[in-house]
């Protein structure tokens, strides 16, 4: 594995747990772990379950010890590490977005696909499709039970960057995140409802913005000077041509809203910010239909509400369902009805999946042709925001070459 913060502990948790739950064709053994700090991943490694660690990704990749190359790191480094981890022949799980670039992510999707032709495997990490509320929602929508889809509604909001003294941390720049809250939660709600409802998105009209433009450096941060703006730089004191604490600019988005439609019909709307004071991770997602309603809330993610409008007048409504029984999705390996799982759990279903996949020869999902389509979206939303909101058409993507 390629990282080892917030995402690199999500992941070490579920390659740490995948084979003391499922009884699965294939064992993991957690082999090395990679950062560029030497004593910080030595006690990440340690920490975290890794028999050892390297400062060397490209050593890592080419390793005859290694099989799967699992990256966790931001996104302006996935499209070199993923290249080089395919062309070495290892099966490759790599966090969302895919890219920073459709560029970068037409790239790796097309070395995927050659890949694949000689069994290689490899999956983009979207794991909310692995919350068990989120795929029986999914199996809802494919029985017919909504009818035909003609709204989608979703919102991702947080609220970690409201304070204009918190530093400009690597996320708020364009260069290592290639964008704000628009790829770094958009990017979820885009594949969660895309997965849902089995529909793409296929135009977009879009506002961004940015609320704080000018943040603090972090600590030790005077080698961001050229960053800072287009005349001026950081002196030894920690200020800004010698005026005050030391700043840089925001180069993403802090929101970003948009309408879209969906190949089958739908019309959608679109939130995700990081400025929703009050909201810490508050994912939420309506489908309405024809024949019925469901609504999925990630702080209660145990839970589906459903409508079925098919039912007579006087018995319709709402309906809690709690998704904790063993017929549900990847629940017949955890605990006893009503013993509820939370957001951890949703990578180890992720692992589970990617290690069913890889060890009997099939593709897991979702693939990076299908990480790439959600690219093409956020470069839609990016490009009808630059353009005063007019109307956007979503690229096509290429056909996914068989394996």
């Amino acid at each position: 594995m390629v990282g080892y913060a917030f995402m690199g502990a999500a992941h070490s948790q579920a390659w740490r747990t995948v084979n003391r739950v499922y009884d699965l064709p294939a064992r993991v053994r957690m082999s090395t772990i990679c950062g560029r700090d030497p004593g910080k991943v030595a006690d990440a490694a340690d920490r975290l379950g890794w028999d050892s660690w390297t400062t060397d990704w490209r050593a890592l990749v080419t390793s005859d010890e290694i099989d799967v190359v699992d990256i966790c790191t931001p996104g302006d480094s996935h499209a070199e590490i993923a290249l080089a981890a395919l062309a070495a022949g290892k099966h490759v799980i790599c966090e969302k977005p895919l890219a920073n670039t459709v560029a970068e992510a037409r790239e790796m999707a097309a070395a995927a696909a050659t890949a694949r032709t000689t069994g290689v495997r490899s999956m983009c990490g979207f794991n909310y499709r692995r919350v068990p509320a989120v795929t029986l929602m999914r199996q809802l929508v494919e029985a017919g039970r909504l009818g035909v889809i003609r709204h989608v509604r979703a919102a991702y909001l947080q609220d970690w960057i409201v304070d204009p003294q918190f530093p400009l941390v690597w996320r708020l720049q364009k260069d290592k995140a290639g964008s704000g809250a628009l790829g770094d939660i958009g990017a979820h709600i885009i594949d969660l409802t895309q997965y849902v409802t089995g529909q793409r998105i296929g135009g977009v009209s879009a506002i961004t913005e940015t609320f704080v433009k000018q943040r603090p450096l972090p600590a030790g941060s005077s080698g961001l000077a050229a960053q800072v703006d287009g005349h001026g730089s950081v002196d030894g004191h920690g200020s800004v041509d010698g005026h005050g604490p030391a700043t840089g600019p925001v180069t993403v988005d802090d929101a970003a809203v948009f309408v879209a439609r969906l190949d089958g019909g739908a019309l959608a709307t679109y939130e995700a910010s990081r400025f929703a004071t009050g909201r810490k991770n508050a994912l939420r997602v309506e489908i309405n239909g024809s024949l019925g309603s469901v609504v999925f809330d990630l702080e209660r993610l145990n839970e589906l509400e459903f409508h079925d409008a098919t039912l007579p007048a006087g018995e319709q409504g709402f309906t809690r369902i709690l998704v904790t029984e063993p017929e549900h999705p990847y629940l017949s390996a955890w605990w006893p009805p009503g013993h509820i799982i939370g957001y951890e759990h949703s990578f180890t279903h992720q692992m589970r999946d990617f290690v069913e996949a890889v060890a009997t020869g099939a593709d897991p999902t979702p693939s990076f042709e299908e990480a790439l389509q959600v690219q093409l979206v956020l470069d839609a939303v990016t490009r009808s925001a630059e353009r005063s909101s007019s109307w956007t058409e979503v690229a096509s993507t290429p056909a996914p070459v068989p394996a």
